[in-house]
Formats: structure tokens, C-alpha cells, sequence
């Protein structure tokens, strides 16, 4: 801003009134310039750290974007309960107990008396103390040899041979339990193939060659497709699927790996593209008619066919950034409520009711209309623009991130409180949420996949054993299982 001399301001008062008004009006000009300079350097300002305070726990970032600069956990989303810490009532304890018929008994006998010495051979025993140790027997791998006999028929002379059990097809070849172990070190504790080759050599005395342990896992995928057939079919007819999308990367290129699950079904697909175009391929979600639950991507919402419902996780995390760091009451306010309707939800579930009173809807109804209100009371629908900038031609303006919040909530009403209205649609995403995580986990081990069929693979072959655990079943045992050609496959009737 440039104010006038002392020479500028009597040369206009020496000219009249007229040099005097126009020099008080470019002075004005001046300061409306700058206030409009000023104000939008605050609005960047203000988007600027609210860029830098969000994180993984108030907004969809993902943890792993947050390096060394990871936020300590200091707070909460839950609020404080009245049970104690520790185990609850009913919850079932794993205490070593003593087993009725142990596989060996070893006796140590009284040779002679502690305090005479008199030798107690020939003395009948009155009684006997018991402890009994759990332990691991030594482990190594068995060698079957299969001998298949040839005789020669003494009426014609033709040559017999015995038939080989199918799975017998080499004439050196490793069993289903070798293969067993290395998918299972593998696939469900993410171990290196180098480390897994390092274990059998420690517990078993015996060194495998990583090419078979690959080959392991290949062989495992290939006969998991009528599971993973299965499993795709009953998630089609799932009452409500939960629904995520996270990133992989493979050949150094990252992939997309979208995720369909319920509480006992997982399927897991690896896609080179993002969006609809992976979930298609996935073949889940375009002829699903049931609930999805996701957290509001815009292509969730191209599948017409069924009806959605919004992770309320997300929204708890995003209203406590706007309170925090706009200082907006209202969003506070939308938090508390989101919780009290889950509460009362809950409470109504352990009476044994199926829907809430209708009056408490109405009353809950009102008050989410009530609190968007008053969002939308503190937040002008548009932005200021920069002084002298021209609004864009195309598209619509930037809105700051509670006016963004306060849109979604009240464009998208029925599917943030389909929990309220349906008791079988859950609170939030979180079994989609935790489903992926595995997955990252695989990652952050590996770093990656060296090929797009590995990572296929990989995918196919947790999501059999993430349903294989949801089910209750031996994950070790599902895989001996399918190598022995007969994967688990579920049965769940429409959840």
C-alpha cells in the first residue's frame, strides 16, 4: 500500500476539493485491495493447516501416509465405560489344564527310605503325585516309499502294473504336508520365502528350494477356485456386504485391491485400474441387490442395482478435525448424536427389540435436521474470491471442508443413519477396514509383488483363509484340505 507524501497531500489541498476527495478515494482503494488480499491469504492459511492437523484418526487418510510424523494415540473415539479392565464376565479363559490320557507316563520310583535308608524295592505303593508337561516332540520329514507291483498274467503274458495314488505323480516329489507348512508360513504369517526355507532347514533338518516354495503357493491358488467361486456367489446374496478399496503394488506399480466382506465371507481382487472398472472385474458388486456399506467413493454409487449405506467411522473421525480446528460447535454436536442413536440401537437389540420406538426416530430425525442447520448457519455456501481473480467457467467452486461434511450428511441423510432405520446394517465399515489390513501388513513385509500372477495368487489364497478363521475353522487345516483336493468351501445363509 503506498500512502501520499506531505508534498502530494498540500498540492491537493492546494487544487480544491475535488484533488482532495480523489486522493482520499485512492487511498480507500488501496486498503479494499488490501483487505481483499488479506482475507484470502487467510482462507489459504486456514487450508493449509487444516491440511496439516488432518491424519489418519479425524479424517480418510490412510495411517501408513503419515511416516515418522505419526500422531501419538493420546485420544480416543470411545468414551468411557463402567467395566473394569481385564477379562469380562463370560469370557472364556485358556488355562492349561490337565489332560485325562497322556501319550506317555514315565514313574519315578523310591528306592530307599529319605530318613533309614532302608531300601523300598519290595515295598507296595500307597499312592503317587502326578505333574504333567506339554512339550513338542522332535519333528523331521518321513520318506514314503510307493512300490507299485508288476506281475505278468501267465495265461496271455500281459504286464500289470499297481496304479500309484493320484497325487503320486513324480518320482521324487514333496507331500501335502511339506506344501502345507510353506503356504501356511507364507500366506497366513507373511513370511518371507527365504525365511520360510530357513525354517524348514531349522525344524526339520532338511533345506527346500525356494522355486518349490513358490511353486507351493501356485499349486494352493489353483485349487481354491471353487472356493473362491462359492464365496463370490454368497456375497452377491449377502444381505449387506461392506465394501473397501486400498492400493498394492505390484512390478513396481501401484495396483488397486478391492475388498468385498461380510462377517464370514472375504474375496479380494488385484486390479491394474482404480474404480469401477476393478470392481467389475471382481464380479461382487454389479449383481449385488443387498445393503453395500463403503465410506462414500463416488463409484460406489454407480452400482444403481442395490442401496448404500456410509461408514459413520469416517464420519467420527471427520467431525472432531472440524471442531478442532474450526472451532465449530455443530460438529460436535452431529458426533454425540451419531453415537447416542448407536447407543440406543444397542440397547434396544438386548431387550430384543428389531426397530426403535417411532417416536425416537422422530426425535432423532429432528435433531440431525436441527444440527445440519446449524452448520450451515456458520458457514457461507461459497468462498470468498481472491480480489481481482475470476470465477472458474467450468465445474463446481471449491467449498471449504465443513461446508463439504455438512453437504454429504444432508444430501446423504438416509444412508448415514440406515444403522437407525435397519438393525441389520452395522454402525460403521470397520469389517471391510479390517479385512484390508492384512493385506497392507503383506506389504509393508514384502514391499511388494514381483508379478501380477503372484499377487493374484496371494490375494485368492487370504481371502479363502480370512473365511476359512471367520468360520471357525483350522487355518492349517484348510490349507492340508485344499492341497489334498477338497477346499473348505462356506455355507452361509443371507447375513
Amino acid at each position: 500500500m503506498r500512502l501520499p507524501t506531505r508534498e502530494e497531500i498540500h498540492s491537493a489541498f492546494a487544487q480544491g476539493e475535488a484533488a482532495v476527495v480523489e486522493l482520499v478515494l485512492g487511498i480507500g482503494q488501496q486498503m479494499e485491495e488490501l483487505a481483499g488480499h488479506l482475507e484470502q491469504q487467510a482462507v489459504t492459511l486456514k487450508e493449509l493447516q487444516a491440511r496439516l492437523e488432518k491424519n489418519s484418526r479425524n479424517s480418510s487418510k490412510p495411517p501408513s501416509s503419515e511416516g515418522y510424523n505419526k500422531p501419538k494415540r493420546t485420544e480416543s473415539l470411545r468414551k468411557s465405560g463402567q467395566r473394569p479392565t481385564g477379562g469380562q464376565p463370560g469370557h472364556e479363559g485358556h488355562t492349561l489344564k490337565r489332560s485325562e490320557h497322556p501319550e506317555h507316563t514315565e514313574i519315578h520310583p523310591v528306592v530307599a527310605c529319605s530318613q533309614c535308608g532302608l531300601s523300598l524295592d519290595n515295598v507296595d505303593v500307597t499312592a503317587d503325585e502326578e505333574r504333567q508337561v506339554f512339550d513338542i516332540p522332535s519333528i523331521r520329514i518321513e520318506v514314503t516309499a510307493h512300490r507299485a507291483e508288476i506281475k505278468t498274467c501267465p495265461e496271455c503274458g500281459a504286464e500289470n502294473r499297481g496304479v500309484f495314488p493320484q497325487n503320486v505323480t513324480g518320482s521324487v516329489q514333496y507331500g501335502t504336508g511339506v506344501k502345507t507348512w510353506a503356504a501356511y508360513f507364507q500366506s497366513q504369517h507373511f513370511v518371507s520365502v527365504e525365511r520360510t526355507a530357513q525354517i524348514f532347514e531349522d525344524l526339520l533338518n532338511h533345506r527346500i528350494a525356494e522355486g518349490t516354495l513358490i511353486k507351493a503357493g501356485q499349486e494352493l491358488a489353483a485349487g481354491l477356485e471353487p472356493a473362491t467361486a462359492a464365496v463370490k456367489e454368497q456375497l452377491r446374496q449377502a444381505v449387506v456386504l461392506h465394501t473397501d478399496e486400498s492400493g498394492l503394488r505390484v512390478k513396481g506399480k501401484w495396483h488397486r485391491l478391492p475388498v468385498a466382506a461380510t462377517e464370514r465371507l472375504t474375496d479380494y481382487t488385484v486390479h491394474a485400474q482404480r474404480g469401477q472398472t476393478a470392481m467389475d472385474d471382481a464380479g461382487v458388486l454389479p449383481e449385488f441387490k443387498g445393503r453395500a456399506m463403503h465410506d462414500h467413493w463416488k463409484p460406489y454409487f454407480g452400482y444403481e442395482a442395490c442401496r448404500h449405506a456410509l461408514c459413520n467411522a469416517h464420519h467420527l473421525r471427520e467431525l472432531p478435525f472440524i471442531k478442532n480446528q474450526y472451532g465449530q460447535r455443530w460438529a460436535a454436536m452431529m458426533a454425540d448424536l451419531l453415537l447416542e442413536i448407536k447407543k440406543a440401537v444397542e440397547t434396544t437389540q438386548e431387550k430384543g427389540g428389531e426397530v426403535l420406538p417411532a417416536e425416537a426416530l422422530a426425535r432423532f430425525d429432528q435433531r440431525y435436521d436441527l444440527i445440519l442447520n446449524a452448520g450451515y448457519a456458520v458457514n457461507p455456501r461459497l468462498p470468498p474470491l481472491t480480489a481481482g481473480k475470476k470465477p472458474k467457467q467450468r465445474g463446481r467452486p471449491a467449498q471449504t471442508p465443513p461446508l463439504n461434511l455438512l453437504n454429504r450428511l444432508r444430501d446423504f441423510k438416509p444412508q448415514t443413519l440406515a444403522f437407525m432405520a435397519d438393525f441389520r446394517v452395522p454402525f460403521d465399515n470397520n469389517q471391510a477396514e479390517r479385512d484390508v489390513r492384512m493385506i497392507k501388513v503383506k506389504q509393508k513385509v514384502s514391499g511388494g509383488f514381483r508379478t501380477l500372477e503372484g499377487a493374484k495368487d496371494f490375494a485368492r489364497i487370504r481371502g479363502y483363509l480370512s473365511t476359512a478363521r471367520k468360520n471357525a475353522v483350522n487355518v492349517f487345516g484348510a490349507i492340508r484340505e485344499a492341497f489334498s483336493g477338497q477346499p473348505f468351501i462356506p455355507f452361509c445363509a443371507s447375513q
